[in-house]
């Protein structure tokens, strides 16, 4: 049995939490197209002219000048940041404080199933601050501002062509950390000191880093399961944030703890080189190909955030058929659209050291 949650809403598709079974499919493919939903909670297609360019794999993550503001068709079930400033800006310690960083790990949605994803390794990452001068506590962590379902799998609004997408992400900082939430089902732990300098030249590299990466990635996507495989897209999530800040603490000169082993959950998609199926506009504009804008409408109808139960279990079953048999899955990277031949193992959920 698998328990589909679909978290996340917007003002005209509310989702609902919903649970099926499907014993007539192989273990594998139940389990890639149960994560599959639970983040929503042989093709032809015709190139793009940047398609027979040369590309350079891994694609880089792209970053942008500035934050945009939210769409107000984009609601979250749970608030983005309840607690910190809206500006995400942080407050600035003392040169000559002493301040300690832990590491802060829980199982996703740990606050509402407690340890139920940390049973299968699908797990929360932030970073934790204490003031030795002050005795004051700070949570920096970085996530979804519409849930994690609207950041892998887009609407499908009634008379509107494209895809609409509520994928964006971005640091929270504030003050407190929970230590009964980190500590319970998951790890609070001191990795390094750093001085009060030193941290105030951390906040202001967050502040940058949070205005020019603006949007959530969930997928790694790479050739093989293979250590030295080929790298087609790199994810952009909680983990990547924390890694990103533990370098460049260390560049600032903190010494961490190697006595520490810092795992963190990754979720790979399988494919052979991808295919530039192209952007928004030339994809879903005027006088383009209509085939290929039904082919990536209709493959994430499947995915779609309310369904009934007897549509869940016809969607497996598509599924399976899309994914599995026509080895065919439309990855949204950089707000562009990209066909992925998809090939075995197709998809896999690691929790893997990371130094």
């Amino acid at each position: 049995p698998g328990h589909l949650l679909l978290l996340g809403r917007s003002l005209r598709t509310p989702k609902l939490i919903t649970m099926c079974r499907a014993q007539i499919l192989p273990a594998r493919v139940v389990l890639f197209v149960t994560t599959a939903l639970v983040f929503r909670a042989g093709l032809e297609i015709t190139a793009h002219p940047r398609q027979q360019q040369q590309h350079v794999w891994t694609v880089p993550y792209k970053r942008f000048q500035h934050r945009p503001k939210t769409d107000a068709y984009c609601q979250a079930l749970y608030p983005y940041c309840p607690t910190g400033p809206p500006d995400g800006h942080i407050l600035p310690m003392k040169d000559e404080d002493t301040i300690e960083v832990f590491r802060l790990q829980a199982p996703v949605w740990e606050f509402k199933y407690g340890d139920l994803l940390g049973r299968f390794k699908i797990m929360h990452d932030a970073i934790g601050f204490r003031s030795t001068l002050t005795d004051k506590n700070y949570t920096a962590e970085w996530y979804e501002l519409f849930q994690l379902g609207n950041c892998t799998f887009p609407h499908l609004i009634p008379g509107v062509e494209a895809p609409f997408w509520c994928n964006q992400g971005a640091a929270c900082f504030y003050e407190g950390i929970d230590d009964k939430h980190w500590m319970e089902n998951g790890t609070l732990e001191l990795v390094t000191t750093v001085t009060g300098s030193m941290f105030n030249q951390l906040a202001k590299w967050m502040k940058e880093d949070n205005d020019t990466g603006i949007y959530y990635e969930t997928w790694t996507v790479q050739a093989t399961p293979d250590v030295n495989t080929t790298v087609w897209f790199e994810s952009y999530d909680c983990s990547k944030f924390v890694l990103r800040t533990f370098q460049k603490l260390a560049d600032l000169g903190a010494i961490f703890s190697k006595k520490i082993q810092t795992n963190y959950t990754r979720i790979f998609l399988y494919s052979g080189e991808p295919i530039y199926v192209g952007d928004e506009t030339s994809v879903f504009g005027p006088g383009e190909n209509k085939t290929v804008a039904a082919k990536i409408r209709s493959f994430y109808s499947l995915f779609k955030p309310h369904q009934s139960f007897k549509e869940i279990f016809l969607n497996l079953l598509k599924i399976y058929d899309e994914i599995i048999l026509r080895k065919t899955f439309y990855l949204f990277y950089n707000f562009e659209y990209w066909l992925l031949p998809m090939k075995s193992p197709y998809m896999k959920i690691t929790y893997d050291e990371i130094p």
